[in-house]
C-alpha cells in the first residue's frame, strides 16, 4: 500500500551537504540511551544495519519525559520478524513499530518506539518516494547512534542528505519568489505535516524550524546546488524561486494528491498498529492526549474493538480540526 520505491534517483550529493548531515549524526546523544539501543540489538540481531534517533526526545535532551522515537534499519524484512505475515505487512506498508522498554542506571525506566524498515526502504524512501514520509521525517536532525559498518554509515549519511534535497525540491514551487531557509523549511514542514494525521497546532512547524534555525540555514546553503530552480541571491540566506508558473500549478496540484495518499496511509498504519504495536490503543490515546492537552476516555469497547468504535473518536478530532 505503500508508494512503490522506484529507484534511486543517483542525484549528485553536495560534499558540503554530506559533511554538515555527518556531522549532525555523530553529535553527542545522552548516555542513557545506550540500554536502549542494546536492547535493540539484542532484539533485532544480526538483521539490525543502523539505528537511528530523532523526534523530540532528540530536541528536548530529555529521554525520560516521553516516547523515544527510534527508527531501525534492517538488512531485509525476512530476516528482521521470524512470522511471515510480519514480514509481508511490513514489506507491503512499511514501517512496522515496536515497543522498546529498558530500566536506565539512574532507575528511570525509558521506552521507545522503534520503526522497523529495511534500509533499501529508507533509501528509496529518502529519495524517490511520492509520500513525504520518510524524506520529511529525515530533512530533520537525527542522530545514528549504531551502524554495523563504515560502508552502512555512508549509506544512511548520503540518504539523509538526499531527503533534505527531495523536500527542499518538491516543495521550492510552493514558495514566493524570494525567501529565506526558515520560510523555506516552515512552508516544507506545514506542507508534509499536512499530508499526515498529526494531532499537533499550527504553529509547529515554525516552532521546529526556530528550535535548529542555524542548522536549517546551514543545509539549505549546503543543498542548494543541487536544486533545480533554486538561485541564491548573493544576500547572506536568500533565494529565489526560478519555477516557471505551470511547475507551480502542477506542484500544488501533487501536493494536493500527497495529502490524500499520506492521509490514507496514515489510517492504514494506525489500523496496522493495533495488531503490531504492543498495547497500541493506550499508545495512540497517550499520543493524542499529550499533543491534544485534554483527556480522552476509552472504554472496554474501544481497547477490545477499536478497529468498530475508534472511527466516532477519529471523525470527532477530524471535525474539530485537532488533527490537522
Amino acid at each position: 500500500m505503500h508508494s512503490a520505491p522506484g529507484r534511486s534517483t543517483g542525484r549528485e550529493v553536495p560534499a558540503d551537504l554530506l559533511e554538515h548531515i555527518r556531522a549532525q549524526c555523530s553529535l553527542p546523544v545522552p548516555e542513557h540511551l545506550d540500554g536502549l539501543v542494546q536492547a535493540l540489538r539484542t532484539r533485532l540481531g544480526g538483521a539490525l544495519a543502523a539505528l537511528l534517533f530523532h523526534g523530540s526526545c532528540l530536541r528536548d535532551g530529555n529521554l525520560g519525559d516521553g516516547m523515544i522515537d527510534m527508527y531501525a534499519l534492517v538488512d531485509s524484512y525476512a530476516h528482521a520478524h521470524q512470522k511471515r505475515l510480519a514480514q509481508l505487512s511490513n514489506a507491503w506498508l512499511p514501517p512496522t513499530v515496536i515497543l522498546v522498554r529498558v530500566n536506565a542506571p539512574d532507575g528511570r525506566k525509558l521506552q521507545a518506539k522503534c520503526a522497523i524498515v529495511s534500509l533499501q526502504d529508507f533509501e528509496a524512501g529518502t529519495d524517490s518516494w511520492f509520500q513525504s514520509y520518510l524524506w520529511a521525517r529525515f530533512a530533520q536532525p537525527s542522530r545514528l547512534v549504531y551502524f554495523k559498518d563504515p560502508a552502512t554509515q555512508h549509506r544512511i549519511c548520503l540518504a539523509l542528505a538526499r531527503a533534505v534535497i527531495t523536500l527542499i525540491s518538491r516543495c521550492i514551487a510552493m514558495l514566493p519568489d524570494q525567501f529565506d531557509s526558515f520560510t523555506l523549511w516552515e512552508k516544507a514542514l506545514t506542507l508534509a505535516y499536512g499530508a499526515e494525521l498529526r494531532p499537533e497546532p499550527a504553529d509547529r512547524p515554525g516552532q521546529l524550524v526556530r528550535h535548529d534555525r542555524a542548522y536549517y540555514s546551514r543545509i539549505t546553503r549546503a543543498a542548494a546546488p543541487a536544486v533545480k530552480h533554486l538561485e541564491c541571491t548573493g544576500e547572506e540566506d536568500r533565494y529565489r524561486n526560478l519555477c516557471p508558473a505551470s511547475m507551480r500549478r502542477r506542484n500544488a496540484l501533487l501536493w494536493r494528491f500527497r495529502r490524500v495518499q499520506g492521509r490514507t496511509l496514515n489510517v492504514a498504519r494506525l489500523v496496522k498498529s493495533f495488531y503490531t504495536f504492543e498495547n497500541g490503543v493506550d499508545y495512540l490515546i497517550w499520543k493524542l492526549e499529550r499533543h491534544l492537552d485534554e483527556p480522552i476516555v476509552v472504554t472496554q469497547r474501544l481497547r477490545r474493538y477499536p478497529l468498530v468504535f475508534g472511527w466516532p473518536l477519529l471523525w470527532r478530532l477530524l471535525r474539530s480540526r485537532r488533527l490537522r
